[in-house]
């Protein structure tokens, strides 16, 4: 069986999808640092052995994200809306129209054709504020695990809003509210407003039509899709694995 190999150079993580043309068949990630091309061996090596397979099953090898001209090893070069496009129309089995990428270091809202296409797109890479390393910032600023961040949001229990929608004057808002006695849950949910609020300003009205499609590291967060989908007044899903819809699709593209 020849696998077909998807790797995302993201910003921050680097993702890993073997996948038989149809499926992922194993998934892997590592932090993003230099020797890129190393990294994404070396998750090539373990999904690999994991599988049972030996490097005469490897098909084509196609690189995505960031880093994707790093990547040595990969003989096919997709840019990062055209796989998150194929792999989200994939993964929601045909239906996603209209989607959101919250990444490392970007917003990406993706309109999509019947047929999984790119139609149109916007791109909100101008402000850490709603990515994935913004996430982390705050996560190093309460001392609270990114895992804990929807326990610690349900747990809410005064209605706090953060308005800066830079991430320089976010953090200072977050630190004043420290200092006033305000609990890390009323942070965080406070900052899952501001992001819904964030994403909700590069929709338009007609996108809200059918339901947005969520992916990327920090989809993962129930309490970030239910906190979007308040905002919007949509209905709002999230992709399976949602860290790795680009490199599947980039085994797609």
């Amino acid at each position: 069986m020849k696998v077909k190999v998807g790797v995302d150079l993201g910003s921050t993580v680097i993702k890993l999808v073997l996948s038989d043309g149809e499926k992922a068949l194993w998934r892997g990630q590592t932090a993003t640092a230099p020797g890129q091309e190393k990294l994404a061996q070396g998750l090539l090596r373990q999904g690999l052995s994991e599988l049972g397979l030996d490097e005469g099953a490897v098909g084509r090898v196609a690189a995505t994200g960031y880093g994707k001209g790093l990547c040595g090893l990969a003989e096919a070069r997709v840019d990062e809306i055209t796989a998150n496009a194929a792999g989200a129309f994939r993964l929601s089995q045909g239906q996603a129209r209209r989607v959101v990428n919250i990444g490392g270091q970007d917003v990406k809202v993706i309109r999509l054709d019947d047929k999984g296409r790119v139609a149109d797109f916007k791109m909100n890479d101008k402000c850490a504020a709603g990515t994935g390393r913004f996430f982390e910032l705050v996560a190093r600023l309460l001392d609270a695990p990114l895992e804990d961040f929807p326990r610690l949001s349900q747990e809410a229990t005064l209605d706090v809003t953060l308005n800066s929608t830079c991430v320089v004057f976010a953090e200072s808002e977050m630190v004043s509210l420290m200092a006033r006695g305000i609990k890390n849950g009323d942070i965080i949910k406070a900052l899952h407003g501001s992001v819904a609020r964030r994403v909700a300003a590069m929709l338009s009205s007609a996108d809200l039509n059918e339901a947005i499609w969520l992916d990327g590291g920090p989809a993962r967060n129930p309490a970030l899709a239910n906190a979007l989908a308040d905002e919007l007044m949509a209905e709002v899903k999230v992709l399976e694995a949602p860290q790795y819809t680009v490199a599947f699709g980039a085994t797609l593209a």
